[in-house]
């Protein structure tokens, strides 16, 4: 959507644009950020609180995140986006080209958040926090005689024959799983040909390599019996009294961090560094958890019991691995050839 059709109102007592970075939009503070359920619990829940405690307004221009670093690269000369949310990768991408400003440690508590949430040179902070694993339908599970998986190599059992969705290259979910299998055999992000046999061998189960990132139809339809996803989406799923369940996987889950950034020359910076640390409210991370099943990021945040299972829970953090990203986005185009001639071949 562009910010012309987006909610455009008037910014008012919360600080003066940058005017070399052009007048932004109609002089509002622009959030470009994720669409669907996401929009509608920023726009019900914490839009509201911001404006009220700066007596400002926000435009806010859903889309992905590979839409949103598009917008800042082709608004590089004047940009008219204050703050981005993004995923890590996208956001990794968006600080090689020199897109971001840093956030400032004398507003946004910076030291606040869990590790894995801080970004390098605190070229923004994470406000969010979920996790790929193992999503599996327990019913078909047990009906087949199979045990719960616990690890990603539990994905090759033969019993599993054409019941495996599995995530594309192309997609997050299939970076994640990657990185994964090669990490629980012995490689990094460095070395991916361990990973790259692991997830040969699980490939001989796919039903599929899914390139959308939401293989919910493939659950509902009987086509999937497991796959490579992330616990908010399967909790998702699962308030459709679907069965299915997510399985942090003992050699290692791969922590996916939401995060929010101030743009590089940002019409409205003094205000987009103060909306990046409204995010970080106790009460804010608490409201996103239960709309989005993102997990708290801010240490020492209350947690709703009702979402134990559903969100990464503080006793999960330590153990989600990190991906270099850096790396990740450097290699990529050669993974996708390498995953393409040796999984999806099969």
């Amino acid at each position: 959507m562009s910010s012309a059709l987006a909610l455009t109102i008037a910014l008012t007592g919360c600080g003066s644009p940058n005017p070399a970075a052009g007048g932004g939009s109609g002089g509002a503070l622009v959030v470009a950020g994720y669409g669907g359920s996401f929009e509608t619990a920023f726009r019900d829940s914490v839009l509201p609180a911001f404006e009220k405690s700066c007596g400002c307004k926000v435009t806010y221009i859903p889309g992905s995140s590979t839409d949103t670093v598009a917008k800042l690269k082709a608004q590089r000369a004047n940009p008219q986006i204050d703050v981005a949310l993004v995923d890590d990768g996208p956001q990794a991408q968006a600080l090689e080209a020199g897109l971001l400003a840093s956030v400032d440690p004398k507003v946004v508590p910076v030291d606040d958040v869990v590790p894995i949430a801080r970004m390098e040179n605190n070229s923004g902070v994470g406000f969010g926090l979920t996790a790929t694993g193992i999503a599996y339908n327990p019913e078909w599970f047990e009906d087949h005689g199979i045990p719960k998986p616990t690890t990603w190599e539990d994905l090759a059992n033969p019993k599993l024959k054409d019941k495996v969705v599995l995530p594309s290259i192309t997609n997050t979910y299939g970076v994640g799983l990657l990185v994964g299998a090669s990490k629980a055999n012995g490689g990094s992000e460095k070395d991916v040909d361990p990973g790259l046999t692991a997830v040969k061998k699980i490939a001989q189960n796919a039903a599929t390599f899914d390139t959308t990132a939401d293989v919910s139809n493939y659950f509902l339809q009987g086509q999937a019996a497991a796959s490579v996803w992330g616990v908010s989406r399967t909790s998702t799923l699962a308030e459709k009294d679907f069965p299915i369940e997510f399985v942090y996987p003992k050699d290692g889950a791969i922590g996916l961090v939401t995060t929010a950034n101030v743009v590089k020359k940002a019409p409205h910076e003094e205000v987009a560094q103060k909306f990046v640390a409204h995010l970080l409210e106790p009460s804010v991370q608490q409201t996103l958890a239960k709309a989005t099943y993102d997990g708290s990021v801010v240490k020492g945040v209350k947690e709703d019991p009702a979402l134990k299972n559903k969100v990464v829970s503080a006793d999960k953090v330590d153990s989600l691995l990190r991906l270099d990203w850096k790396t990740i986005n450097k290699n990529r185009s050669a993974w996708t050839d390498q995953w393409n001639k040796q999984v999806e071949s099969k």
